[in-house]
């Protein structure tokens, strides 16, 4: 996959190219001595989100579910903003009814693959990961940027939004390496359930190559003599990360049989409290936590990006559908 012939169709390519840069030699030197001080990779749970296809490549709208159903539902609201923005005029009526069965389709039923007015959409399956070393999981680098000061990271948009997923684009010397590395990994037989084991095995067929997505950040904390997640998603830059690493519910709860006016009062005092660290290296309430890269690939075959597996967990009927069983199991009134 690493030679460049014409003959190789670009969802197998991986192009290294040297970069001269001061910036990308230091960058490079970075991921090589990372490399070696944090050389196990420990593949977390998968996330899923929607992607559009512009131009025979696809960009990423969003990454937003732990489960499909939950980006199944984000995109069914981006074609409520679209159908919204259409200007409500006979022009632009067939646009229109076009977003109004993509919105009911997603409402009722399981779709993974959809065009609605000319272009294709797709749910996306994500493989995030972390580098772990003796020490613990790795920390940000000196070159990611971090560019927001202290409290001032919550509108900071998510750096995969409106990400080009092109397999065929030059890269750099690690990261390509990386991509070789990560293309034939799969669960090996032993460590998942079976099925999923079959599925990330079958993977390597369906979609034989890896792209990288840009890098995120989350928190660590080692409890147990053991490293786990503190904080629930990801989040675009280091600060950012520290910014949500206040407190958890259960940090703030003053007892057991709390009323819900002490624990507002609680968090409220939390708030006020917290002061958001600037290291990477950290204690809460005398537990060591640290902020934690993460980096993440999405699988590619001839025809764009891998979509869920059957095996991945997927709780939930769509919204329309799960309203209608629980109208039939008496936990809903029926509508007039």
């Amino acid at each position: 996959m690493t030679h460049h012939g014409r003959q190789v169709p670009d969802h197998l390519l991986i192009r290294i190219a040297q970069r001269g840069d001061p910036v990308s030699a230091v960058s490079e030197d970075d991921a090589r001595r990372r490399s070696i001080a944090y050389p196990k990779l420990m593949w977390g749970a998968p996330v899923f989100g929607h992607a559009e296809e512009v131009a025979g490549r696809w960009r990423i709208l969003s990454l937003s579910g732990d489960h499909p159903q939950g980006s199944r539902d984000a995109l069914g609201s981006h074609f409520r903003r679209l159908r919204g923005r259409t200007p409500e005029t006979a022009d632009h009526a067939a646009e229109r009814r076009e977003y109004q069965a993509a919105i009911r389709l997603l409402d009722w039923e399981v779709v993974d693959d959809l065009t609605v007015h000319g272009r294709r959409y797709r749910i996306i399956r994500v493989q995030p990961f972390v580098r772990m070393g003796p020490d613990g999981p790795e920390p940000p680098r000196p070159t990611d940027p971090d560019p927001y000061p202290t409290g001032q990271t919550r509108d900071v948009p998510p750096p995969e939004d409106g990400f080009v997923i092109d397999p065929a684009a030059t890269t750099g010397l690690s990261d390509g390496l990386l991509r070789i590395e990560m293309a034939p990994a799969f669960y090996k037989a032993g460590i998942v359930p079976d099925e999923i084991q079959a599925d990330s095995h079958r993977a390597l067929v369906t979609h034989p190559n890896v792209v990288l997505l840009p890098v995120v950040f989350t928190i660590g904390e080692y409890l147990d003599q053991t490293w786990q997640p503190r904080s629930a998603g990801t989040y675009p830059t280091p600060q950012a990360a520290r910014d949500s690493a206040a407190f958890r519910f259960s940090d703030i709860v003053p007892h057991e049989d709390a009323t819900l006016e002490e624990i507002s009062a609680a968090y409220t005092r939390a708030l006020e409290e917290f002061k958001a660290p600037r290291t990477d290296e950290f204690e809460i309430k005398g537990v060591r936590c640290r902020v934690t890269r993460v980096e993440r690939f999405v699988r590619i075959g001839p025809d764009g990006p891998e979509g869920p597996r059957p095996s991945d967990w997927d709780p939930e009927p769509p919204p329309e559908l799960h309203c209608q069983q629980l109208r039939e199991q008496g936990l809903l009134p029926e509508l007039d």
